[in-house]
């Protein structure tokens, strides 16, 4: 028997869209999935929001308030998509009243929310996933497997892009995510909690880092009405941007090899550019989520001019046989989402984390409390384990 299972999404930008495109089709590709879910409801504060989302998407009801959604006993299960500074208050109230989170990285302003929301949770008794959406790629599940399976030998150094231009128009308007009381670290959080996430989902825990920052374009224009997405702002008053526009780190991992983690969201000419090489004694494995669905895999004993061959993600791989019959056939940036979709439910059905959890994002958050530190004070900071 199917359990119809009530979802409700706090904040509706694009992300919010994104979610709940995920729990309406994630039954089409997972049907033996015990749970459906069910649109009771959606919150946000912007006004008219709300209700347009319920017109469109078929949420049963529609709010500014978030508090009514945690005092609402149809709902099981909430996504939070708000903007950062939001994250810690609404992620531990909705675990103390009993709902499950499905909650947008970085979560919140730094390691110490992120801690609170992942406490709250397991107190409460209810699963927590996170929106590192990257690793659910099936390549990247591929590179993993034959990383731990010893194919390109013992790891010896890796590098991770996260390069945008989202950013980068000098009139995009001054929202919340350039202001360090609501978005907290700048690209830091936005990217390079992805590149922290990819490295240690790919390469294990991360020990030290020595990171460098920089504001490259320091003041915006403040918009004159609600944003949503990197809205422009030609003519408004201008205001200070307050956190990073980039980031260069290197990596320390526990396994003894090294890594540089790069990130910026004003890189003119770059449109998520995001991705990894990782090389190996015996070769390597190159991912450029552009070519979401292929793999550079380089691997033997030839050690000097070995080549590259390029691996098609498959059926057994990951998730993609839910989504395609057969290598090749591509998968897009909101299967990914749907994947997270459902490994969030399952883990709900079964009491039983799957996929990223909010202490991936504690894990996460405390690689970004240590780039901040590095940069702060210009040397090797050590990462808090969590």
């Amino acid at each position: 028997m199917v359990d119809a299972f009530g979802v409700a999404v706090v904040g509706f930008g694009w992300m919010g869209r994104v979610h709940t495109r995920a729990y309406s089709r994630v039954r089409h590709h997972y049907p033996l999935l015990p749970l459906r879910p069910e649109l009771v409801a959606v919150a946000e504060e912007v006004p008219g929001r709300a209700e347009e989302a319920a017109a469109q998407f078929g949420f049963a009801s529609a709010t500014r308030d978030w508090r009514e959604v945690a005092a609402d006993p149809r709902v099981r299960a909430v996504s939070v998509t708000a903007p950062n500074f939001l994250h810690r208050e609404i992620g531990v109230a909705m675990a103390e009243a009993g709902k499950h989170l499905w909650i947008e990285k970085p979560v919140g302003l730094g390691v110490g929310d992120a801690r609170a929301v992942a406490d709250a949770a397991a107190r409460a008794g209810v699963q927590g996933a996170v929106g590192f959406n990257y690793r659910n790629a099936p390549a990247v599940e591929r590179a993993r497997d034959l990383i731990a399976s010893g194919e390109i030998g013992t790891v010896t150094h890796a590098r991770i892009r996260l390069f945008s231009d989202y950013a980068a128009h000098p009139e995009s308007a001054l929202t919340w995510r350039y202001r360090r009381e609501r978005g907290g670290s700048g690209v830091l959080g936005d990217l390079a909690s992805h590149g922290a996430d990819l490295a240690r989902f790919l390469l294990g825990g991360i020990t030290a880092v020595m990171a460098d920052t920089a504001v490259f374009v320091p003041e915006r224009a403040r918009p004159a009405a609600a944003t949503a997405g990197h809205a422009r702002a030609a003519g408004g008053v201008p205001g200070p941007v307050e956190n990073e526009d980039y980031v260069g780190c290197l990596l320390r991992f526990a396994s003894g090899a090294r890594g540089v983690l790069e990130a910026c969201r004003v890189s003119v000419g770059e449109q998520n550019n995001y991705g990894f090489e990782v090389h190996g004694t015996e070769g390597a494995v190159f991912w450029d989520f552009r070519r979401m669905n292929e793999l550079g895999v380089s691997r033997g004993t030839r050690y000097q001019d070995q080549p590259v061959g390029t691996v098609f993600a498959g059926p057994g791989d990951g998730e993609f046989a839910a989504f395609q019959p057969g290598a090749a056939n591509a998968m897009g940036y909101d299967d990914l989402k749907v994947v997270e979709a459902y490994r969030f439910l399952r883990s709900v059905a079964e009491d039983t984390p799957y996929g990223a959890t909010l202490r991936d994002a504690v894990h996460s958050a405390a690689v970004l409390d240590a780039m901040a530190r590095s940069a702060e004070h210009g040397a090797w900071a050590a990462v808090e384990q969590p």
